[in-house]
Order: structure tokens, then sequence, then C-alpha cells
């Protein structure tokens, strides 16, 4: 039964795994960000935020985000399970970067938020490119006042 399971497991990764393409060139990206909290054009709703600041490193560029959920980890755990300041969150990121193109992605993590009783300001996220620039970055940081700030690390690729 278990090499049954295991073989089940690797045959759903070979399917489930997207490989770049072959007419993309891929790259390892290390490098970090610093935003600031922003209404100017913000289109998230109410209760929602925006950042919008820069990234430096293996990414170069502006840095727009919007957040499109955030979720209290109460709402899907177990009072033993969740933190009331922890909150899921969903958005949608645009860096626009230095030769004028975009990278677009979903943006995916957990906010402990500051202004909430108990709240340390900690956050981290996966985000996931598609378009011209593809591939995923993880990012950790910090929101303190109306800044975040923090590192990323992942691949992103790119047709040459």
């Amino acid at each position: 039964m278990r090499a049954f399971v295991i073989a089940s497991v690797a045959s759903l990764a070979s399917i489930v795994a997207a490989p770049a393409r072959a007419d993309q060139a891929c790259k390892p990206v290390v490098g970090s960000f610093e935003a600031h909290i922003t209404t100017e054009g913000c289109t998230a709703g109410p209760g929602l935020l925006c950042t919008s600041g820069r990234v430096w490193g293996g990414i170069q560029g502006n840095y727009f985000f919007t957040m499109a959920s955030l979720v209290p980890t109460g709402a899907v755990a177990p009072p033993t399970a969740s933190v009331p300041s922890i909150f899921f969150f969903t958005g949608n990121s645009d860096v626009t970067l230095k030769d004028g193109g975009h990278a677009l992605g979903i943006d995916t993590g957990t906010i402990d938020l500051p202004f909430i009783p108990g709240g340390r300001g900690g956050f981290a996220s996966l985000i996931t490119f598609s378009g011209p620039v593809s591939g995923q970055i993880r990012l950790r940081g910090e929101l303190q006042g109306d800044t975040t700030s923090g590192d990323y690390i992942g691949t992103l690729c790119t047709a040459p």
C-alpha cells in the first residue's frame, strides 16, 4: 500500500508540475522590497488595502499590490489552532520592470496584523507570476506602521 501511495504522489506531481517552456529563459532571483500602504490607485474593497513601492536585487522595478481577500484564521480553523491577529490573504501584484514590462502575479499569504491586539506585523507570501514573465517568488517581511519591507527568493522565467 505504501508503494502505491508513493507512486500515486509521484505520478500526480509529474502531471501537476509545469515545466518551463523551451522558449523561456529562467533564472533564480533574490532581493528585497519596501512599500507603503496607499489609497492612490487602490481598487481594493472595504477593509482591504494596497501597497506601492519598489523591489531590487534579482527583480528591479516598482511594485503595486492590491489585496483581494482577508480571512481570519478563526474562520477556517478551530480556536485551538487560530490566532486572532493572524489572517490569510490573497491579492494581485504588478511589478513594473525597468524595461517598462510588467510581471503580473497572484499573491497568497499570511499576515499577523500589527493593529490588532497581539499582532506583531510579520508576514509571508507566495507570488505566482504568469504571462510574459512567469515563475514564483517567496516573500517574508514586516508591516510596521504603513511600511512593509522584507526579502524574496525564487525563480522567474522570461521569453529570450
